[in-house]
C-alpha cells in the first residue's frame, strides 16, 4: 500500500533534491571550516521548518516529528540561540487527548480547546457509562420469582 502519490505537487520534488543537496554541501563544509552561531542558527532552522513540511504527509506524521522539534528546541538551549521563528510554528504539536476508548472516540483538538459542534460537558450528574439495572420490585412470594430457590435456602 502506498500512502503517498508518485508525483509530488509543484516544486515539491524539485525543492526536497535542493534541500537535500545542500545539506550534503554543508556537512562537507563544516568538516573543513566550522560552525558560527548565525550558520547554527540557520541550520535549526532549516530543520524545524523541513519537519513542519513534512507534517503534512501523515495524520500521524506531527507525533512522530514531536521529538525533532523538542530535540531542536534543547540544541537551541546549549548553543545560547534565540527560539524559533513563531510565523513558521509556535512549538511541537500537542498529543491530541484520548477520550473512552480510542477506537470509537477520538477528539481532534489539542487538550483543552474545545471541539466544533461538541455539547458542552455538564458541571453535575452521574457518571457516564450504561445506566445500572435496578433491582425487582416485587415483594417475595409473589410472581413467577417465587419459585425459584435462592442460594441461602438448601432443598430437601
Amino acid at each position: 500500500m502506498e500512502l503517498l502519490p508518485a508525483v509530488a505537487g509543484p516544486g515539491v520534488g524539485e525543492h526536497a533534491d535542493a534541500a537535500a543537496e545542500t545539506a550534503c554541501h554543508l556537512y562537507d563544509s563544516v568538516a573543513v571550516g566550522g560552525w558560527s552561531r548565525d550558520a547554527a542558527e540557520d541550520a535549526v532552522e532549516a530543520i524545524e521548518t523541513t519537519a513542519h513540511a513534512l507534517a503534512s504527509t501523515h495524520p500521524r506524521a506531527a507525533l512522530v516529528l514531536a521529538p525533532l522539534h523538542a530535540a531542536l528546541a534543547d540544541l537551541r538551549r546549549q548553543l545560547c540561540l534565540p527560539p524559533p521563528d513563531t510565523a513558521i510554528a509556535t512549538g511541537p504539536p500537542q498529543m491530541p487527548r484520548t477520550v473512552g476508548n480510542p477506537r470509537r472516540t477520538r477528539r481532534t483538538q489539542p487538550f483543552g480547546l474545545p471541539v466544533a459542534g461538541a455539547a458542552a460537558p455538564t458541571p453535575a450528574g452521574p457518571p457516564p457509562g450504561p445506566a445500572p439495572v435496578p433491582a425487582p420490585s416485587a415483594p417475595p412470594g409473589d410472581g413467577p420469582a417465587s419459585s425459584t430457590v435462592s442460594p441461602s435456602r438448601t432443598a430437601p
